[in-house]
């Protein structure tokens, strides 16, 4: 899902690429042309400010990631399970429709996160866009980051650190709906006897990133 920028439309060979007649009317969405054309679209509407939301994916031990940024920061990262254009389309209602697919604008976040998944990163330096976190939800999300790379915590202890001791499940459903996993480190809180838990991305790919983090 894209958003159309009026404002892109200033660059005067857009309207004459896309007319009907064009060698690039029809052509197979796979042609690098097409692939070009949507490159110098993305540039040209970040360029005039006409993007408030980019994205890209990125291909990663644990599926397909969407990750999408604001120009304040990474605003959300979302795993294949949760179906890409659903999260795209709920962007588009509660943050902007003025969405736009632009890789370079999320290069750092997609250059970090492979280091990380090679083992090369323990820690990110991303500025977050954390809107879509309010409340006890974003206190919780915030000390996340203080458990340790290949060390987990209890759902009873981040309760207790963040605060509100009797919590607990509360600070399950807040690291279950967080919106930056990977980046903000969700998947190192485990049950106490120990096992994974829930997660976003599911359990499977909870597993992965404590071994990963585990063998490092």
């Amino acid at each position: 899902m894209t958003a159309s920028p009026d404002a892109a439309l200033d660059d005067p060979a857009a309207p004459d690429e896309l007319s009907t007649g064009h060698p690039l009317t029809g052509l197979d969405p796979t042609d690098q042309r097409l692939a070009a054309l949507h490159a110098r679209f993305a540039e040209t509407a970040l360029g005039v400010g006409a993007v408030d939301v980019a994205y890209r994916t990125l291909d990663s031990p644990v599926g397909l990631l969407l990750l999408c940024a604001t120009d304040v920061g990474v605003l959300r990262v979302a795993f294949e399970i949760e179906g890409h254009d659903t999260v795209l389309d709920r962007l588009a209602t509660t943050v902007s429709p003025r969405i736009v697919e632009a890789p370079s604008r999320l290069d750092t976040v997609a250059r970090e996160l492979d280091e990380y998944f090679r083992g090369e990163r323990r820690a990110f330096d991303l500025p977050l866009d954390r809107r879509l976190s309010t409340g006890f939800q974003r206190t919780v999300l915030e000390h996340l980051p203080d458990i340790g790379y290949g060390s987990t915590a209890s759902y009873a202890a981040v309760a207790l650190a963040s605060g509100s001791p009797r919590a607990v499940r509360a600070v399950g459903t807040a690291c279950a709906t967080n919106p930056l996993p990977l980046v903000v480190p969700c998947h190192r809180v485990v049950r106490s006897d120990g096992t994974s838990g829930n997660y976003r991305g599911g359990m499977a790919a909870k597993q992965i990133l404590i071994d990963l983090e585990a063998g490092a």
